[in-house]
């Protein structure tokens, strides 16, 4: 059966401030779409990808004209529903005839809501790579998807609902990532500063996280399912040959077996790839040791979630960490010489605007090369979101439900004192005479000196534009 995979036309200017958008926006290769592309084209069927991070709405429907397909998937969070919910009646304008699923953070949270004020003939509920090629191979057979587990569907106008499918636990069985399925490589780039060389590849060396911050979506069990090394470095080895120089690393808990990410540094490094790489890590989970040897196997920066200087604030978001663990993480980043980011977030329950400032100048203090700094982001299926009325508000639509919208409020705040820590956060890390020396003392490139123009020209609206960070709807 031929297939389409879509993700919904966005643009930048929908996420991140209009005069600042081309420098915040992130492209990340959609690895959920590609592995449940590998595994349809692994089951005889043919695919195409359209990607609407690049390609217009209209294209995109043309395009799924021209291809004929048997299926159409579409992915969805909670930003993306609307749009989500437009591709799919322009799909059925085409024809009725086409089966037009929905999968991604959405459609698992919400479940038959999405099928109720949509033209989706179902939904999938779990990790979609099995499940979709079964439902095509019922499709093909022209047999409905009763007892397909992890899906929801229509079928006269009745919605049924299938029961769970379990977790992929054997993850190395899955295939590659099919990443000949993207338009181009160079157009899959993080914000400028969060790379070293391109094309960048993004690779996930497991699935779920065994912690339970309030705003983070994990379906299912709270654990970690692992990939085996020799699994993750054969999916190095292949970038790497398709010509990629830099590997994202995207999980949410790549330190969680310190022993398996040792090996995979060491074995990166012993095995000679020319590839630089990021991470993400917890930063109760490594130490001076383990980021000597990310350093020496290629790693030039590194992630840690450190979201508030105040402790009561971190304890809110059940983040599972302390103050001293994020200064002594930083501190062992910088002496193994790894570039350091961190991400703050405003607006946690109980956090007042005092305190908001007190994380600035924790961030300040720290003073890593990349600070960013977010807003509480209600997801469907977070404990935020299941029990808003017990931490604040929600703010807006959907469409605010980006982490730069001002979608949450807590009741000890005002939306509009969010906003204003945001700017004030901005400017005071990024306008100091101390940071913007060092980061000219280590301009290397003409790719360094991009980034800085893009710096200058955001700081520029930061310093002028007061209500850059005011949220646009709501």
């Amino acid at each position: 059966m031929k297939c389409a995979l879509v993700m919904p036309s966005w643009l930048p200017e929908d996420v991140f401030p209009e005069k600042t958008a081309r420098a915040q926006a992130n492209y990340w290769q959609p690895l959920n779409l590609l592995y449940m592309g590998a595994c349809l084209e692994r089951g005889g069927h043919e695919v195409i990808f359209l990607d609407g991070s690049f390609l217009g709405h209209e294209t995109i429907i043309n395009r799924i004209k021209d291809f004929k397909p048997g299926l159409v998937g579409v992915y969805s969070n909670a930003f993306l529903w609307s749009r989500a919910k437009k591709t799919a009646s322009d799909i059925k304008a085409i024809h009725k005839g086409i089966h037009l699923t929905c999968g991604g953070p959405y459609p698992i949270a919400t479940r038959e809501k999405c099928i109720e004020e949509s033209d989706f003939d179902s939904i999938v509920t779990c990790e979609g790579e099995h499940v979709i090629v079964e439902m095509v191979e019922r499709l093909e057979g022209g047999r409905t998807l009763e007892e397909v587990k992890g899906t929801i569907y229509r079928e006269d106008n009745i919605i049924i609902v299938n029961s769970q499918a379990d977790a992929i636990e054997d993850l190395d069985s899955l295939p590659m990532p099919a990443r000949h399925l993207l338009l181009d490589p160079m157009l899959y780039l993080p914000p400028p500063g969060n790379y070293k060389r391109k094309p960048v590849a993004i690779i996930m060396t497991s699935r779920g996280c065994d912690m339970h911050c309030i705003y983070c979506f994990q379906p299912g069990e709270r654990r970690i399912r692992y990939r085996g090394v020799e699994n993750v470095l054969q999916e190095i080895e292949a970038v790497v040959k398709d010509g990629y120089k830099e590997v994202r690393f995207l999980d949410d808990t790549f330190c969680g077996d310190y022993d398996r990410a040792m090996e995979i540094a060491r074995e990166i490094k012993n095995r000679g790839l020319d590839i630089s790489w990021y991470v993400s890590a917890r930063v109760n989970q490594v130490d001076e040791p383990l980021l000597r040897a990310f350093k020496e196997a290629g790693c030039w920066a590194i992630l840690f979630g450190a979201e508030s200087g105040v402790q009561k604030n971190l304890n809110a978001l059940k983040k599972g960490i302390t103050l001293k663990q994020t200064r002594k993480a930083v501190k062992a980043a910088k002496e193994a010489g790894l570039v350091t980011c961190l991400p703050f977030i405003f607006g946690i329950p109980g956090e007042t605007y005092a305190e908001g400032l007190e994380t600035i100048d924790f961030a300040i203090e720290l003073d890593p090369d990349i600070a960013n700094f977010h807003t509480l982001t209600p997801f469907p299926g977070t404990e935020l979101y299941e029990n808003i009325d017990k931490y604040g508000t929600i703010n807006g639509d959907l469409e605010n439900f980006t982490y730069e919208g001002t979608a949450f409020v807590p009741h000890t705040m005002k939306k509009e004192e969010i906003e204003e820590l945001r700017s004030i956060a901005f400017r005071k890390f990024y306008s100091r005479p101390k940071f913007l020396l060092k980061k000219l003392l280590k301009m290397r490139s003409l790719e360094d000196l991009k980034v800085i123009k893009r710096g200058v020209k955001s700081l520029f609206w930061i310093l002028f534009k007061g209500d850059l960070f005011k949220a646009r709807r709501g």
